[in-house]
């Protein structure tokens, strides 16, 4: 019972995860910028476009014309991020089949768990690849903000709500790798008492 509640909570919070990293990815709100001669007016920008959100007319944005002429921070910061929802879906797909309450290969035991493995291994690259990104713009952010060669009357951009999402992420994939690394290393149980073991898993899954 013990081993399935960890198997069932590392692939909540790694699909949790994963669809926050997915958020992250495509959301603008990666920089703000808030002008002080015009307070009605935000500027942010993600990864795709930048946008302005004005108090009456809503918000209006505009995609990035040329890949090459981004920054570096965010031409491989979409680079990371795309492998980071690759590799949690692929991690979900394995790590889905691996799981003690799917009566798919209930026979094949041994294989179940190299799937868990690997899908937890896969969470944790997944997580920390979605974690580089957000920190290296955030450290690009902080290292503008404080340039003392910028006059101080020169507005500065400031963190966005999508970097506390991508982080947020990365702890759930990285959380939810862990915990299914924990339960596909666990000691293997008795070869006579293995179907007693999958017998009462199951049921466990029905009551869920």
């Amino acid at each position: 019972v013990y081993r399935t509640m960890m198997q069932l909570s590392g692939i909540l919070f790694s699909l949790l995860g994963w669809v926050l990293s997915c958020l992250t990815t495509y959301l603008p709100q990666w920089k703000n910028l808030n002008l002080e001669l015009n307070e009605l007016e935000i500027w942010t920008m993600g990864l795709w476009q930048a946008c302005v959100v004005q108090e009456e007319g809503g918000m209006q944005c505009k995609d990035f014309d040329s890949f090459l002429a981004l920054p570096p921070e965010l031409r491989i910061s979409r680079i990371l991020m795309f492998v980071s929802n690759g590799l949690g879906l692929l991690g979900l797909l394995l790590s889905g089949f691996g799981l003690d309450c799917l009566k798919i290969g209930e026979s094949q035991q041994e294989l179940k768990k190299r799937l868990l493995l690997l899908g937890g291994i896969l969470f944790w690259i997944s997580g920390i690849t979605a974690i580089i990104p957000v920190s290296w713009v955030a450290h690009t952010t902080v290292q503008e903000f404080w340039d003392e060669n910028i006059p101080d009357i020169v507005p500065r951009w400031d963190f966005g709500e999508a970097l506390f999402l991508g982080w947020f992420a990365g702890f759930c994939l990285v959380l939810g790798g862990s915990l299914l690394n924990c339960t596909g290393s666990s000691t293997e149980v008795h070869l006579s008492s293995a179907h007693y073991t999958v017998a009462e898993m199951q049921d466990y899954c029905q009551h869920l």
